[in-house]
């Protein structure tokens, strides 16, 4: 049997357990009202005519996303000299461990816009192009850093 300061006790830590949980509730749905609210971060990239992923003001492109986010890709391609017309697709933006979570897109000439969610796990993660566009296919390569 329980005292009276017991049962004042168990009841205080039950009360303190219920805000607790509801003040934790309220906060997700805070954060996650407020994070719907703001715009997707827009990431421009060229795969451009001579074979290369670019992206502005960086020589070696690298894309720097957090678990989950979302962002909208827009990438405008460019037709490199050596090209086989077999349906438009002059590149490919694709991550060969995660073409079935939506990272793998064709690209024609001009640009085109993906909106794509980060992998839920991070880490480092290859980007290249798998159409035989040209010389320097091979080195068609592009990091995606993916940080907690």
């Amino acid at each position: 049997m329980f005292t009276n300061n017991g049962d004042k006790m168990l009841k205080t830590r039950r009360m303190l357990r219920r805000v607790f949980f509801t003040l934790c509730v309220v906060v997700t749905g805070l954060m996650t009202i407020m994070a719907g609210s703001l715009p997707p971060r827009i990431i421009d990239v060229v795969a451009d005519k001579d074979n290369r992923f670019k992206i502005a003001k960086q020589k070696d492109p690298v894309i720097t996303m957090k678990v989950n986010e979302v962002i909208v890709l827009r990438i405008t391609a460019r037709r490199g000299a050596e090209w086989d017309d077999k349906d438009g697709t002059i590149h490919t933006f694709t991550i060969t461990a995660l073409k079935n979570k939506g990272w793998d897109f064709r690209l024609k000439e001009g640009t085109q816009q993906f909106p794509v969610v980060a992998p839920s796990e991070p880490g480092e993660y290859k980007v290249e192009c798998t159409v035989k566009c040209g010389k320097g296919h091979d080195d068609m390569k592009l990091k995606l850093v993916v940080t907690p």
